[in-house]
């Protein structure tokens, strides 16, 4: 025992020993050097791209020594150098050269484009930054130009097709609703617990939608809507534990990362886009015309031996029999006008950077009626460096507003579309809505409703202050200072006018305010050194956040007129107020520090400790870290010959923990609700001071190769994802007087997946480029375990050994032989069907997804495409044949007793018969589809001409988007198989102009 302590003790003084000469080691060794200096004469030039396009931003330095430029807007430099000292040439995504100074005094440089540099591009990793060759983790990127050609309003709907294992579904066809973004797979049983990290610039943003009471429904008001999309710099999302565990209990469901444009030129510059064009619902279901539609009619009387009347054949005999409207085309066969215009200005010098601008954005609707959306945005980024280059200071501010003017109250997706053809005109000639035909009928107008209007307005302060200063060498400290502000005012009109007024309804209006308002502040300390071989990078941190939300909502009711309506104080009373406020309160330390070796060996440890007020205070802190690490395994000597096969290769590796706090405030306290009229209060909520945060353990490898110098680029991820500790409603006996209360159950929830990305440059010359890139992900959820799953409320939703996402369906009989209506099987024979019947499970997530991309250019023309596609199961709509509703025109061989669909018939038994069989495995099919999402066409003026009128660049430009799908799936739009009678998607078409000055 004494030996092995005596061991230890003088391995731990050699450790120590070590620490201490590593810090007191300078970085860099001095160098014994001569007093000679060569003779230093002016240099003067200018440095181009491959287009011959001068380059700003370029650093122009002498090789050995601390002279250094930077080249101007222009791509000119001025720089003093002597005979016999060489000049390095260095430029982000530009290969670097080195040229000997001899005796001229003008060398002008054109630089040689390294799109696939490993190197070249630095990667965005939160915290830190890092290079695709030196990364550990698993971090995908799309850039400026990917994002900006995309005529979307939210930057997460650019993502779409883009990216290995992050899967974005639209939440609707009108402009502001928010995307569903999923990051390898489905964490929660919680749909708010699901939820993504967003920071812009530094910043920490609720991801969560707005809640909001207009058309765009559940899916809520997208967060982001406020971002200029063309001040985008990139996307980062951070994926596996490596890069995600650094943000502790807020990166289990991914990171997503948006870094803004700032200003990069020596000079000045300025920047000014603009594009118009028009969007459009690009697919249609094939539903039956007049004729059809009343020959199936008339056969459902037939079949069923009842005799038509004036009320229930109101469509056969009170209707015209010769009219017909093509209700998908009035319901949504207009065009949304679409309008973007940019314009930025920017500048500096050596030291400091600026760049300030603004943007407005218009789309329309291809519903009837009046409605619009419209974006105005506006932003600065300031960059500064001291002389000495020890201080740093930045300073990033984005704001915008946007206003929403869509209809409320009226459902204009799918039940107005399936209107019987010769169904009468919804307006009267002056303009109004006709109630009189459709009262013939005993029915309201469908458009009930119509009238209503809606005007949602958001604005959003984003803004981060960022302070850096070097105390020594390769040690400097810093902060960030960040505060958010956002509000949404939303009013809801319900005149009178929208009604029957046979009804005498009162006019009403409703109104909804949101307020979510934020500080957070990250010291940090970081250290930098170099140690001949080895390298180290350490980060230790801080972060204190505080949250504030607020939440009001009442009604009006009773205005004298409509004139009047959205006055508050002309309504006669209020009603259904409430008024919500929360706080959330977050504190942590952080750490990471990271070692390469040689640049061959990278080992990356990330850790952090979460205090959350979400949480009791018996379980209010947890700890999260995880561990990366990479062999890049091409730089060893056995492998040296074959690099101009094999020019890089790299195994990697990571495990670690993340965690999910997205739940509500002060869940873990008593909750109480006042009484009606007695002024008391009742408990409506159990105290838990127990319940922590969900736990999320993850498990990644990966292999990168290179080959032919990187011309070709192939990379392989296997993960594992448990998530565990899931907070869920726990039942409780009916004794309690509570139904649940809110805990932590040992429900684990696994997301498994392969990853496969490609990339490569086809063609490379002067002339012609044609770069290329594929990614593709084999996704995989399970419900691993739920102890007590068939005594929980979850006992018709989940199924263990099953995906989160599935749907409960009984089985399909086929068609009874003797009445020829469709059939489910009774599994437990009760003689009831109920869901103790519905054994099979349909699987709703993707098999797997991807994109194609491709981008070509030719002298000055440009030519960018991308192909997204799906692998899925669908619900088609099905169609009760017979009654008063359209149907598929696919659905008339049911007239000849032919095909799978029930005979034609409006009798209750058949009415039963096809409520059952909608909730059986019949209407499922393939909904896979292949779409050519974004398609992008670019002619850049030639530079002569420019130059002669004073223009630096101009391009023209075409976008599509959502141009073509092909699939087999015969509902509305693949993108939402759930619901086959709906869209979410909207193929636009702009035309513009880019111009820089």
């Amino acid at each position: 025992m004494k030996n092995n302590y005596k061991r230890w003790k003088f391995l731990a003084w050699i450790i120590v020993g070590i620490i201490i000469y590593i810090l007191a080691v300078p970085a860099h060794a001095a160098v014994l050097t001569t007093n000679h200096t060569p003779q230093q004469q002016q240099i003067t030039g200018t440095v181009t791209g491959e287009n011959n396009l001068p380059l700003p931003g370029v650093t122009v330095s002498v090789k050995g020594e601390a002279r250094g430029t930077v080249t101007s807007f222009e791509g000119e430099y001025s720089i003093t150098a002597g005979q016999g000292e060489t000049l390095v040439f260095s430029f982000l995504g530009y290969k670097k050269q080195e040229i000997a100074v001899g005796s001229q005094t003008e060398i002008n440089v054109q630089l040689e484009e390294d799109v696939d540099a490993l190197d070249a591009v630095k990667i965005n990793a939160g915290y830190y930054n890092t290079t695709r060759r030196e990364s550990t983790g698993n971090i995908s990127r799309v850039t400026a130009e990917e994002i900006e050609n995309q005529p979307v309003v939210s930057p997460i709907q650019a993502l779409q097709g883009r990216m290995a294992g992050v899967e974005v579904v639209s939440g609707g066809s009108n402009p502001g609703t928010a995307p569903t973004i999923r990051i390898r797979g489905t964490n929660s049983l919680r749909e708010e617990g699901n939820y993504p990290l967003y920071i812009i610039d530094g910043v920490p943003i609720n991801s969560t939608p707005v809640e909001t009471n207009s058309i765009i429904g559940d899916a809520g008001l997208d967060p982001l809507n406020n971002l200029n999309l063309s001040n985008i710099e990139s996307i980062e999302v951070l994926k596996d534990a490596d890069a995600t565990a650094i943000y502790g209990s807020r990166g289990a469901n991914g990171v997503v990362l948006i870094t803004t444009k700032s200003g990069k030129t020596k000079g000045t510059a300025l920047e000014a886009r603009f594009f118009t064009g028009a969007a459009t619902v690009p697919n249609r279901l094939d539903l039956l015309d007049t004729e059809q539609y009343l020959a199936v009619r008339r056969r459902a009387f037939e079949n069923d031996g009842v005799e038509q009347t004036e009320r229930n054949a109101y469509d056969l005999l009170l209707w015209d029999q010769d009219r017909f409207t093509d209700w998908q085309d009035f319901l949504f066969g207009g065009t949304a006008g679409t309008t973007s215009a940019d314009l930025n200005f920017s500048g500096g010098n050596g030291n400091t950077f600026f760049r300030v601008g603004g943007s407005y954005f218009t789309q329309g609707t291809v519903y009837p009626g009046d409605y619009d959306y419209d974006k105005m945005t506006g932003h600065l980024n300031f960059n500064h460096n001291s002389e000495d280059n020890k201080l740093d200071l930045s300073l990033s501010v984005n704001y915008g507003v946007d206003v929403n003017n869509l209809v409320g109250n009226l459902n204009l997706n799918s039940s107005i579309s399936r209107l019987p053809p010769n169904a009468p005109s919804i307006f009267n000639e002056e303009g109004s809505l006709n109630w009189e035909d459709w009262a013939l009928a005993g029915l309201d107008n469908p458009m009930e409703g119509f009238y209503n209007f809606s005007e949602t307005q958001t604005n959003n302060l984003i803004s981060n202050l960022n302070i850096a200063y070097e105390l020594l060498p390769g040690i400097r400290i810093k902060s960030s200072f960040g505060y958010t502000y956002y509000t949404s005012e939303e009013t809801r009109n319900l005149p009178r006018r929208s009604y029957n007024p046979a009804e005498n309804y009162n006019s009403s209006s409703a109104f909804l305010n949101s307020t979510r308002k934020s500080w957070i502040i990250e010291p940090q300390l970081v250290y930098n050194r170099d140690f001949h071989q080895l390298n180290v990078k350490a980060i230790i941190g801080g972060t204190f956040q505080v949250n504030k939300s607020n939440l009001l909502r009442f009604q009006g009711s009773g205005f004298a007129s409509d004139a009047l309506i959205g006055n508050i104080a002309a309504a006669e009373g209020i009603i259904n107020a409430a008024n919500i406020t929360t706080e959330y309160r977050y504190a942590a330390v952080f750490s990471r520090i990271g070692f390469d070796w040689d640049k061959k060996y990278y080992l990356n440890f990330t850790g952090r400790r979460d205090g959350s007020s979400r949480f009791g205070p018996n379980r209010r802190f947890a700890n999260f870290g995880a561990v990366g690490v990479a062999w890049i395994f091409s730089e060893e000597a056995f492998l040296k010959d074959s690099q101009s096969f094999l020019s890089f290769g790299k195994f990697r590796g990571s495990y670690g923990t993340t965690g999910n706090d997205q739940i509500g405030d002060y869940g873990y306290l008593d909750t109480y609700a006042p009484t009606t009229g007695s002024g008391g209060l009742y408990p409506t909520g159990l105290a838990n001071p127990d319940y922590s945060w969900e736990i999320n353990k993850k498990l990644e490898g990966g292999i990168e190769l290179g080959f032919y110098e990187n011309r070709l680029n192939i990379s392989l991820s296997r993960y594992q994802n448990r998530s565990s500790n899931q907070l869920v409603g726990y039942a409780l006996p009916y004794t309690t007087g509570f139904t649940s209360v809110q805990a932590n159950l040992p429900a684990t929830v696994e997301n498994t997946g392969w990853e496969i990305e490609a990339s490569g440059n086809i063609i490379q010359n002067k002339k012609l480029n044609w770069q290329a890139s594929f990614n593709i992900s084999f996704p995989k959820n399970e419900l691993l375990s739920y102890p007590d799953l068939e005594q929980s409320s979850y006992a018709n939703t989940y199924k263990i050994g099953y995906p989160l996402n599935i749907s409960l369906r009984y089985q399909y009989n086929g068609l009874d032989p003797e009445t020829g209506f469709y059939t489910v099987k009774d599994v437990n024979e009760d003689g009831r069907l109920d869901y103790q019947d519905r054994v099979l499970a349909v699987d709703q997530n993707r098999k797997f997804f991807g994109g194609i991309n491709n981008n070509f250019s030719f002298k000055g023309l440009s030519l960018q495409f991308l192909w997204e596609f799906v692998k899925q199961k669908g619900d088609l709509t099905l169609f009760n044949l017979g009654t008063q509703s359209n149907a598929l025109e696919s659905s008339l061989s049911a007239l000849d007793g032919e095909g799978e669909y029930q005979r034609i018939s409006r009798s209750s038994q058949a009415s039963n018969a096809f409520n059952n069989v909608v909730r059986s495995g019949f209407p499922i099919q393939d909904a896979s589809f292949l779409r050519l999402k974004t398609l992008s066409l670019g002619y850049n003026l030639p530079q002569p001409f420019l130059k002669s009128i004073g223009v630096e660049t101009c391009k023209l430009f075409v976008h599509g988007q959502n141009l073509f799908t092909v699939t087999p799936y015969e509902g509305m739009d693949p993108e939402n198989p759930a619901s086959g009678s709906s869209f979410r998607t909207l193929r636009t078409i702009t035309g513009g102009v880019q111009i820089n000055l």
